[in-house]
């Protein structure tokens, strides 16, 4: 069979060439009468959406189901998902870059359809469409903008996160057609809206809306190019302006001469217009030029990023400008190094002389030809032409001396992935440059969407890329739809992803349990290696002991703790305790989590602590939260409440706890008495210990309260003495201290206490007075007592005493052998120390 030239489908436009290139054929029934059908396609030859035009009357069809449905097909006619509808009028049916179909009805309701399946997210618009009915949508990358029937705008800019708003208010007035420009192409970076009102075009976007000034409306169809740099206008009377999307300049005008208003006014690429009516396309280009495309039966239009596909019940085209390296190899009459290049080829194919004449013409210029070559190949649909054009990049590249073959090799593996999308059993006809926009990982989703797993696992391979979510989204699949009982098939799936790396069998037990089969669900989690990935889902499928089992087993404390908040969040607290009883290791955080309670104030969770004591029977430790709580009790009152009742938790078992019981008795009697103290004076006595009650007292001069509360409660002797003396030196009660002195011969505490205390204070004469009531103290100790407290005299005389040289003529010296005092030493030593 002979293969057509490439230029058999070129039609010229202007000075530019345009083709229809056949992609598919008879691909939807006859029956179908497309023409009664909404029809929406996916941007990157995507899916198609068929929806039953309300607005048409149809014959009645026996054979075929009147509940309504939204039909979705590939672009080769395989019904890939039929989704039921019974949701009311559909004003609004759309696709996102990714393939997320989207339905918008009359009162606003959203929803948007992931996967190709039967699953999907939705929401409501707001903002008035519940009492204001939605007239129409339009849709791009991953948003949308939807009008009102009183010209209200709203947009939604996320289908993953929405939060739809009103943009500024048109005018009142007929919307004779409206289109949009993506925020990825305004200079604001928002969304804008262009609105056909009586004879001008309004702009409006978050803030106003703008009058263009123009006198030629009103327009019934408005289109805007894929690049969003021109706009194109079709009026009632025939005519098609282009102008740039800013209004600032008018490009060209056409005249249709077709009273019949078209059906699609849309782009081809950027460079031109298609305008299409039920059987007929026209491409109009700059300039008014045009170029006319004939068809037999009713077409719908789906415009894409660089053209146009064609459908109907019998055919798929796509109308495309000729890419600039097509057109320069296969140009008529192109005297291109590339087109000598392929003509090399052919004439080494017929083994004639001429090939190495076509080489040496070309030879300055052949890198270019064999590169020109490599591109045009990726634009090429027809595999014959892109063998031949691959063939004649490999001679050129074989008879230079050096050339960088990455080019090749990639465009070489692109075309054999191009190829096998683009057959009939797949139905994706993707351009080279559609697919550079797709990126290979997009178009692996897609092939899972429709569950071509063999081929995305072949693209995978070939490409190199990760297969671990190939694998997952089969197993998926199988969970949902698998017909086998639970054992069977988590046998099968785990036997199939044996030994895969990366496998998430998470995300597998998921959508298990979002079936409905949560013990198959429950067996495929054993088999996730990451207790992070098992336990939240088995938090949420109510297996709580579970989740904390693996979440103890993990070792990981920062898990254990998320389980043990989640579950005391949920589960009442006799449950929660209940639960965590057995497991030593949780109770332990618990406990550890509670003591530390809230980390910002210190404050532990007293609460928690006490219920978790009670269940354990941990007396002890439940009485220690009493106390550390009656600790930080501001009124003593309270406080002694708390005490009680650590007591009370204590009783029970006195014997064991004799010690305990009689400190907490101690603590209750101290703090009665701290609440007479502070009702009888000024000061406040609460959450003062024994030793501190009796402290303050003294140093206020209440020492017989003091003294009494010594007694009552049986402070040792010692004890009491140095309260006092410490209490008396705070106070500066210098006679209280000497009348101590002159009353007392001895001490409990001894008398260098009271010299060393007096003298810290700053008080030498009385810290002398206790030199010589001390006793026992080493020799010498006394010559430096009296020295330090500036007493020279006394310190040398002691000197003299124990026959100290060296202490005695070191005080002689400080004092100065020429003063009186100087002179008393020397007279105390005279007849001691000679020299």
């Amino acid at each position: 069979m002979d293969v057509p030239h490439p230029t058999s489908g070129w039609e010229q436009v202007g000075e530019r060439f345009y083709r229809k290139i056949p992609l598919y054929t008879a691909i939807f029934d006859q029956e179908l009468e497309l023409d009664n059908y909404i029809v929406a396609g996916a941007p990157y030859g995507g899916a198609v959406a068929l929806y039953r035009d309300d607005s048409k009357i149809v014959a009645y069809q026996p054979t075929k189901s009147t509940k309504p449905s939204i039909d979705i097909y590939s672009c080769s006619g395989k019904l890939l998902r039929s989704i039921k509808w019974d949701k009311g009028a559909i004003k609004g049916l759309g696709w996102s870059d990714d393939e997320k179909l989207l339905v918008v009805t009359a009162d606003g309701t959203v929803r948007c359809y992931y996967g190709l399946q039967d699953d999907f997210t939705q929401f409501s618009l707001g903002n008035g469409s519940e009492n204001t009915p939605v007239q129409s949508c339009k849709f791009y990358d991953n948003g949308m903008i939807a009008i009102l029937a009183d010209n209200s705008l709203i947009s939604v800019n996320s289908y993953d996160e929405p939060r739809p708003k009103l943009l500024a208010s048109p005018p009142e007035g007929k919307v004779h057609s409206w289109a949009i420009i993506a925020p990825n192409y305004t200079l604001s970076r928002a969304v804008e809206v262009l609105l056909s009102i009586n004879q001008t075009v309004y702009v409006a976007d978050a803030t106003e809306c703008e009058d263009r000034f123009l006198d030629i409306g009103p327009f019934t169809h408005i289109s805007v190019s894929p690049n969003g740099k021109f706009a194109a206008l079709y009026t009632e009377t025939g005519h098609a302006h282009v102008i740039t999307s800013d209004f600032q300049t008018r490009l060209s005008e056409h005249d249709s001469r077709s009273k019949i208003p078209p059906q699609y006014v849309t782009w081809c690429g950027n460079d031109a217009v298609v305008i299409a009516w039920e059987d007929e396309v026209h491409v109009v280009g700059p300039n008014g030029a045009v170029a006319q495309f004939f068809y037999d039966n009713r077409i719908h239009l789906l415009p894409d990023i660089d053209g146009v596909r064609v459908i109907s019940n019998n055919l798929c085209d796509f109308l495309q400008k000729v890419p600039d390296v097509t057109e320069e190899v296969f140009g008529i009459g192109s005297e291109s190094p590339a087109s000598v290049l392929l003509d090399a080829v052919e004439q080494l194919e017929m083994k004639s002389p001429k090939a190495d004449d076509d080489i040496q013409l070309i030879r300055p210029q052949l890198p270019e030809a064999v590169d020109t070559c490599i591109n045009a190949a990726g634009n090429e649909f027809n595999i014959h032409w892109q063998k031949l054009l691959l063939k004649a990049a490999s001679f050129g590249k074989s008879v230079l001396d050096f050339y960088n073959s990455d080019d090749f090799v990639d465009m070489t593996e692109t075309l054999r992935v191009l190829n096998a999308v683009r057959f009939f059993e797949v139905g994706l006809p993707l351009s080279y440059e559609q697919y550079l926009r797709l990126t290979p990982p997009g178009l692996i989703t897609r092939l899972l969407n429709r569950h071509n797993y063999v081929l995305a696992l072949k693209i995978a391979g070939y490409l190199r890329l990760p297969t671990d979510k190939i694998y997952v989204h089969w197993a998926s699949a199988k969970v949902r739809m698998g017909t086998e009982n639970d054992e069977t098939i988590c046998r099968l799936i785990v036997e199939r992803l044996a030994g895969k790396p990366g496998i998430s069998f998470e995300s597998i037990a998921r959508a298990a349990y979002d079936e409905g089969r949560g013990r198959l669900a429950t067996e495929l989690l054993n088999h996730e290696p990451r207790a992070g990935r098992q336990v939240p889902l088995l938090l949420s499928m109510e297996e709580d002991e579970l989740a904390l089992d693996k979440a103890v087993e993990s070792g990981d404390t920062d898990l254990i703790y998320f389980v043990l908040h989640t579950l005391r969040r949920k589960l009442p607290l006799a449950s929660f305790f209940r639960t965590i009883n057995a497991r030593p290791l949780a109770t332990a955080l618990v406990e550890a989590s509670a003591r530390r309670g809230d980390e910002a104030s210190g404050i532990e969770d007293t609460a928690v602590l006490k219920d978790l004591y009670y269940q354990d029977d941990r007396r002890l430790d439940g009485a220690d939260v009493f106390l550390r709580e009656a600790l930080r009790q501001p009124d003593s009152r309270t406080a002694s409440d708390k005490i009680t009742l650590a007591a009370k938790l204590l009783s029970d078992n006195a014997r064991e706890n004799a010690f305990e019981l009689s400190a907490l008795k101690e603590t209750t009697s101290l703090l009665r008495l701290q609440e007479v103290l502070d009702r009888d004076l000024t000061e406040s006595f609460t959450g003062l210990s024994v030793n501190q009650t009796i402290f303050k007292l003294i140093r206020l001069g209440y020492s017989s309260r003091a003294r009494k509360i010594a007694s009552e409660f049986r402070v040792p002797e010692k004890v009491h003495w140095w309260i006092r003396l410490q209490a008396l030196v705070a106070k500066r009660d210098w006679n209280e201290i000497e009348d101590i002195a002159a009353k007392n011969k001895k001490s409990p505490i001894g008398w260098e206490a009271f010299y060393s205390e007096v003298l810290k204070a700053g008080n030498q004469r009385l810290a002398g007075v206790f030199v010589g009531k001390c006793s026992g103290l080493e020799p010498g100790r006394t010559v430096e007592m009296y020295e330090n407290c500036g007493m020279r005299v006394k310190a040398a005389e002691e000197a003299v005493k124990i026959r100290d040289a060296e202490s005695y003529y070191r005080l002689l010296e400080a004092a100065g052998r020429g003063t009186v005092e100087g002179r008393d030493i020397e007279r105390l030593g005279a007849s001691v120390f000679k020299r």
